[in-house]
């Protein structure tokens, strides 16, 4: 492989338990996280990379690599997320599986519970003749974003290493919270100093992503009247039921398990409750910014009319939007997409540009005034025990980003 240090510096990277806490006041909201920014810090540092710091506001890691060229090009920024999502990060042993014949079942655990099938995961079939890194069926593997983490990092070393290679100032951000959606709330764009950066955060190879979800968290709480069932005529209201009526009222095929493309959904990720009280927790997506305010208003109504029949205030719902859809601003100049859709072509990497169903920190990041569309980093199966990476994925990843400097050198 090119990059000798590719894969060593990915394992490394995902050794470290550093998954975010939504419940958490703190920026970072983990200790975990902190600490291993920190490293990175350091490790930009050794490499070679200058003016590296801890943006106060954010958490974030900033370094820059300075422009070799005599010549102005645009500045570009290269940004990652450390932190993993919510599913057992800690302890991470990873499987390596070379030359995968494309279509044998992969068993992660000793005992073969938990299985990497082509039948259940076709995706397996684009990967005959490669090494895959998988879990050990414990864990999730961390490839979300420490994929991205370790290619960015990478090649910015390729081109300390190698400076008869011409290239503009580059900066990078390695950040935290993107799992819980709120890393890139107080992203600094003027200390980056980019004119146009990219997450290198996607999945499978030659993602190239530059529209996203609208966001929003909705969340439900129900007071009942708990008496007892034997003289509960006209007067229990039961919360658990409210909870239940409240989520029958929501569309029923307006489901992640029932949409795809840029159909939107109501996902009722977390319920608890009782006769007493009862909790509902909902992420509302949709890609159309007038159908994203016309499915909050639906949720809230809802309400209204659940609290005409039992009372006010017996339905409390608060919605507050998580991000936005990044094409807005994007296509106001598709020239940072056409940038990256270059590099995968002169690499022989078809580009699969799709909306993406999800968000990224470029959606936040790009309405601050800095257009970060998505590249992608390799990862499979993403957020839990059956994820994977292909190390040959990875390191066209890095070629990517290195095509897309030289590229941007070029302009000169």
């Amino acid at each position: 492989m090119q990059y000798d240090e590719l894969i060593p510096r990915f394992l490394k990277y995902i050794k470290v338990e550093t998954r975010s806490d939504e419940d958490s006041d703190t920026v970072p909201s983990t200790q975990s996280q902190v600490d291993f920014l920190k490293t990175l810090a350091g490790e930009l540092t050794d490499i070679g990379l200058t003016d590296v710091h801890v943006s106060p506001a954010s958490g974030y890691v900033f370094a820059t690599l300075p422009s070799n060229m005599s010549e102005q090009v645009p500045t570009i920024g290269f940004i990652s997320h450390v932190d993993t999502a919510d599913f057992n990060g800690k302890d991470i042993n990873p499987q390596i599986v070379e030359n995968y014949d494309g279509h044998s079942v992969i068993k992660l655990d000793s005992a073969g519970k938990y299985t990497l099938d082509p039948q259940v995961f076709p995706n397996l079939l684009n990967y005959a003749g490669q090494t895959l890194i998988t879990t050990d069926g414990s864990t999730l593997l961390g490839s979300d974003d420490k994929s991205g983490v370790a290619e960015i990092v990478t090649a910015m070393a390729y081109l300390v290493a190698h400076p008869e290679i011409k290239h503009g100032t580059v900066k990078v951000g390695l950040g935290p919270d993107e799992e819980i959606g709120t890393g890139a709330d107080h992203f600094d764009v003027k200390d980056f100093g980019a004119d146009f950066a990219y997450t290198v955060d996607g999945g499978p190879l030659g993602q190239l992503e530059y529209e996203t979800f609208n966001a929003a968290d909705g969340r439900v709480h129900i007071t009942g009247t708990n008496v007892h069932p034997g003289s509960a005529k006209d007067t229990m209201v039961n919360a658990n039921q409210l909870a239940i009526d409240f989520h029958n009222a929501l569309p029923e095929h307006d489901r992640p398990e029932k949409t795809a493309g840029r159909e939107g959904f109501f996902h009722l990720y977390k319920i608890s409750g009782d006769v007493d009280t009862a909790d509902l927790g909902y992420i509302i997506r949709d890609h159309d910014r007038q159908q994203f305010e016309d499915r909050k208003k639906l949720f809230a109504g809802i309400a209204d009319q659940l609290n005409a029949k039992y009372g006010a205030g017996t339905v409390q719902v608060t919605l507050k939007d998580q991000y936005y859809n990044m094409r807005e601003v994007i296509e106001k100049d598709m020239s940072v997409v056409e940038l990256a859709k270059q590099a995968m072509i002169d690499l022989d990497i078809k580009p699969d540009i799709a909306p993406v169903r999800g968000g990224t920190d470029g959606s936040k990041i790009s309405f601050l005034g800095m257009p970060t569309p998505n590249i992608f980093a390799g990862g499979e199966n993403m957020h839990g025990r059956f994820e994977f990476v292909s190390e040959q994925t990875m390191a066209k990843a890095t070629d990517v980003i290195l095509k897309i400097i030289s590229l941007n050198a070029k302009q000169a």
